[in-house]
């Protein structure tokens, strides 16, 4: 279901948005939801991996357990082949 929502935009922004969407054969609703959804993919993806993180940096705090520089080295090395490698543990 989709729900409209208004934005006030400013007219160097409207103008901008309007010759883009020109250029592009394009609508400005669709530039606007395009850019839109993209934001909100790099933003959760970004609170996603910041929750991942302090979740890591959490258990380290509590347990004190690290992955060793030699193991990280071996698994850079490997990053570095094009080898597929996962994560340390």
């Amino acid at each position: 279901m989709a729900t409209t929502q208004g934005i006030k935009l400013d007219d160097k922004t409207l103008s901008r948005l309007k010759a883009l969407a020109e250029k592009k054969s394009r609508s400005s609703h669709w530039l606007m939801r395009t850019a839109i959804e993209k934001y909100l993919d790099h933003e959760e993806h970004y609170e996603n991996e910041r929750s991942d993180d302090m979740a890591r940096w959490n258990r380290y705090l509590t347990t004190g357990n690290a992955v060793d520089g030699e193991t990280v080295e071996n698994w850079l090395t490997e990053l570095t082949q094009n080898k597929e490698t996962s994560w340390p543990k």
